[in-house]
């Protein structure tokens, strides 16, 4: 009976026992989460960046380099009160707005940060390094991000807007392929006909939005404009027709030109024709005078010789003495020379 008596309060403490060690026992198990100083960074907070000094890391869970710097990361998040900087971190898989928007093409990719001033760091992920760029302000020799290559220019957030889509994307058809069991090739043919009918969606919202806004000209201006336009046609089938007439007469006044100066050559050919005519025929009057002068000065010597012996006491004439037939010769020579002179 005493047994039997404390049979059931022996069960009820063993129960007891059992249900406080069960209760206890995951308490005790469960380490505290050590509190990650790192802060991730989204599309939506990553303008915090701008402000202050920052350190970003850029990385993929599924990337073994990436994996390798994580504990270096950690340490150096902790110390970034000290450094009086912060520490942030992206995962692209996650976030693709931000990783097109600071273009990143490798993994893991670490940026630096000084009031909305950005800069690639591209040393080690290892803390004494990390340390050591900030202490020593070792981003002042590197060159800064500009212009277009700034994550807060307008051409890089148009960047972040098609990583973010295509990001979109490869989640849909991870979908479409893994959740769903659908076959990669139906998945691509899905992709290409909505590309086409986006597509001509599009053309047909810019077409109603330029009749919209497009204000036809009134009757009387667009008969104004067909009649200009036909009249620049004309004027334009015209200009090779006179440019031929301008051949054509550039032509006619080269050949006039030519045959004028073969008139004026063959008028001076006559001249001098009848320059030489002239003088050929001054030429017999001249020698007729050289024959008078020379039948003058031997006139008395044929009468002699005629005559026969002179009689006593009639005086014989002398002959022509070299001086007199000098003074002949000089006067033709000046005849002569005059009418060569007279001639042209």
């Amino acid at each position: 009976m005493a047994g039997g008596h404390w049979g059931p309060l022996l069960t009820a403490l063993l129960a007891a026992r059992v249900a406080t060690a069960t209760e206890g026992g995951p308490e005790q198990a469960a380490l505290p989460e050590e509190r990650s100083w790192v802060r991730p960074m989204t599309a939506s907070n990553w303008t915090l960046v701008m402000e202050g000094e920052w350190m970003l890391k850029f990385y993929a869970p599924w990337c073994p380099s990436c994996q390798q710097t994580d504990s270096e990361w950690e340490t150096f998040a902790k110390n970034g009160e000290i450094l009086q900087i912060s520490v942030g971190k992206v995962d692209v898989i996650q976030e693709p707005g931000l990783s097109g928007r600071f273009f990143v093409t490798t993994l893991p990719a670490f940026f630096h940060a000084k009031d909305g001033i950005f800069r690639r760091y591209r040393g080690p992920g290892v803390y004494e390094d990390l340390q050591n760029y900030i202490l020593e302000k070792k981003w002042q020799s590197v060159e800064p991000l500009t212009g277009w290559k700034s994550p807060a220019s307008l051409t890089m957030s148009g960047m972040a807007g098609l990583f973010s889509i295509s990001g979109k994307i490869w989640h849909l058809h991870n979908y479409f392929t893994v959740t769903l069991g659908i076959p990669a090739w139906c998945s691509y043919v899905f992709f290409v006909m909505a590309t086409l009918i986006f597509g001509l969606f599009m053309g047909l919202v810019l077409v109603v939005i330029s009749e919209c806004f497009y204000i036809p000209l009134p009757r009387h201006l667009s008969e104004r404009t067909e009649q200009t336009r036909r009249s620049e046609e004309a004027h334009k089938a015209e200009q090779p027709q006179d440019a031929e007439e301008e051949k054509d007469d550039s032509n006619e006044e080269e050949n006039k030109d030519s045959l004028v100066d073969e008139e004026e050559e063959k008028e001076d050919l006559g001249d001098e024709d009848e320059a030489e005519e002239d003088e050929e025929e001054d030429s017999p009057a001249a020698r007729a005078d050289e024959e008078r002068n020379d039948a003058q000065d031997q006139g008395p010597l044929r009468e002699v010789q005629e005559g026969g012996e002179a009689e006593p006491g009639e005086d014989v004439p002398e002959q022509a003495s070299p001086a007199h037939t000098e003074v002949a010769e000089d006067t033709l020579r000046q005849r002569r020379s005059q009418h060569a002179d007279k001639g042209p």
